[in-house]
């Protein structure tokens, strides 16, 4: 706060006023601003926990594929109305997992191979970007968290087409799309997870060496860690063509399908 006073240079008489100074007073400093260690809390409404919980449950294929869901059955178990349930199922079949058949109700969506297809270059295309993310932010967390993620599928290496495997295999991808940084390519994975994982449910029984399935994600890894984005596109856009041959066959063009993306 500044403030103006007259101050006199000694005794001030009618003709000398006193010589105008320029006080300035100092307010108490406040407190250093408090650095944010924890992130608020997010309330969620029970529309969004529903969708959740019943996105877990196609994802583990509680819910398999072209299974039907009934409002009333659902409502029964979860312990709620009708009325948010109903959102909850509207997210889900505008994400793509659930499929309305007029006159006979909500289904768990059924993949065909075109619909594998088309997911993989979606998952491709979102999986590629998150690659060159990760190499471009140059983060050794990220690297070692990669590692640490093929170490856990290290531990199925006798078991190539367990639920162990797969579901190890699953957070490998989502590491390495978490790790890009970006809440766009995450939701946009997120989006694509359930049906990722019903595909992984599909492949099983297709490798015939866990460490064959180990060492693609291995190559992977190593090709990020030395930050070779060339060589690291190059083995995500194989690794998913891979995948999708095993899905829906010898496709000669499932390299440029994948690639699409």
């Amino acid at each position: 706060m500044t403030v103006t006073m007259n101050v006199a240079d000694g005794a001030a008489g009618p003709e000398d006023p006193g010589s105008a100074r320029t006080v300035v007073r100092q307010g108490k400093q406040g407190p250093p601003p408090r650095r944010r260690v924890l992130s608020p809390l997010v309330q969620e409404s029970t529309p969004a926990i529903i969708a959740r919980k019943l996105h877990d449950a196609i994802a583990n294929g509680d819910f398999p594929p072209g299974s039907q869901l009934t409002e009333s059955g659902l409502a029964a178990d979860l312990g709620v109305s009708r009325g948010p349930l109903r959102e909850a199922m509207q997210r889900l079949t505008a994400e793509g997992l659930l499929v309305s058949h007029r006159n006979r109700g909500l289904f768990v969506v059924s993949m065909d191979d075109d619909d594998i297809r088309d997911m993989y270059v979606a998952r491709t295309a979102v999986e590629r970007a998150a690659v060159q993310q990760v190499i471009s932010h140059r983060e050794q967390e990220a690297v070692d968290a990669l590692v640490d993620a093929v170490e856990v599928m290290r531990e199925f290496i006798d078991e190539p087409n367990g639920a162990g495997m797969a579901e190890a295999d699953m957070a490998f991808h989502q590491t390495l799309v978490e790790y890009a940084g970006s809440q766009r390519l995450s939701r946009l994975h997120e989006t694509i997870l359930v049906e990722t994982r019903m595909c992984l449910r599909a492949m099983r029984g297709t490798y015939s060496s866990g460490k064959d399935r180990i060492d693609e994600h291995q190559a992977l890894v190593d090709a990020i860690a030395a930050g070779d984005a060339a060589a690291a596109d190059a083995l995500m856009i194989e690794h998913m063509a891979d995948g999708l041959r095993r899905l829906v066959g010898d496709d000669e063009n499932a390299d440029r399908q994948v690639a699409r993306g």
